[in-house]
Formats: structure tokens, C-alpha cells, sequence
């Protein structure tokens, strides 16, 4: 099986994205855009597995990294795979946040903060549409 941790990089015309991934995910993956609060389909996803970009399926998260933070997009406290994402400034809106990328294929997948639980204290801020859930 093909690993995607392993996999070179994914480059496409923005036209081949938005013809992949549909209107809604190109927004948030593409765009750098953000679902609404609570509404994202993986918010509440408790089994045990593994998260994946929903753009190129680079390895991101497993399960027993996510945790409850109660703000409204699912958060882990760390990637499964350091190496396939990527931290960017983003001084959008006025104010300073550190962006989380796929490092694979440069999507937007949502943003990381220094208010996770101990020891790690990071809270990876990620949108269900950027991702995708594979049970184990």
C-alpha cells in the first residue's frame, strides 16, 4: 500500500483543485477559508483512526492526539507526522495566528495555538472539511 507520508509533492492548477474537492472544501483547503463553529462533520468523530488532508491524503492526526477543546472545529495536540505539515505567520484579521498547511500540497487546514492541554500546550485548530477520517 502505498504510503502517503512518502509521497512527493502535489501540484496542480487551482482549476484541478476546485474540480476535486468541490466548492466547499476549495474555500477552506484553497482559500484558506474556515467552516462555521460546530458545524463540521469530524468534530465529534471518537473512533480510533487516523486523519488525513482531504486534499492530498498526507498522514496528519490519529485519533489519540484529538481532544475536546470545546471551540468548535476538532483539535489535536499534535501532528502524527511532523513532517507533513507545515507553520506559516498569518497576520490576517488583524491579528497574529500561526497557520497549519499540508507541507504536501500547501492546503490550508486551519491553525495552531499555545492553549492545548499539558505537556505539549498546543491546541492544532483544524477544519473538518480539510480533513479526512480513516478508521483503523
Amino acid at each position: 500500500m502505498d504510503d502517503p507520508r512518502q509521497r512527493s509533492e502535489v501540484v496542480k492548477s487551482e482549476e484541478e483543485w476546485r474540480n476535486q474537492l468541490g466548492d466547499e472544501r476549495y474555500h477552506v483547503l484553497r482559500e484558506a477559508g474556515t467552516e462555521r463553529p460546530f458545524s463540521g462533520s469530524l468534530l465529534n468523530v471518537s473512533e480510533d483512526g487516523f486523519y488525513t488532508c482531504g486534499a492530498c491524503g498526507a498522514t496528519l492526526f490519529r485519533s489519540d492526539a484529538k481532544f475536546e477543546s470545546h471551540c468548535g472545529w476538532p483539535s489535536f495536540t499534535h501532528p502524527e507526522q511532523q513532517q507533513n505539515v507545515r507553520l506559516l505567520d498569518d497576520d490576517s484579521y488583524g491579528m497574529h495566528r500561526t497557520e497549519v498547511r499540508c507541507k504536501r500540497c500547501d492546503s490550508h487546514l486551519g491553525h495552531v495555538f499555545d492553549d492545548g492541554p499539558a505537556p505539549r500546550n498546543t491546541r492544532y485548530c483544524i477544519n473538518s472539511l480539510a480533513l479526512e477520517f480513516k478508521p483503523d
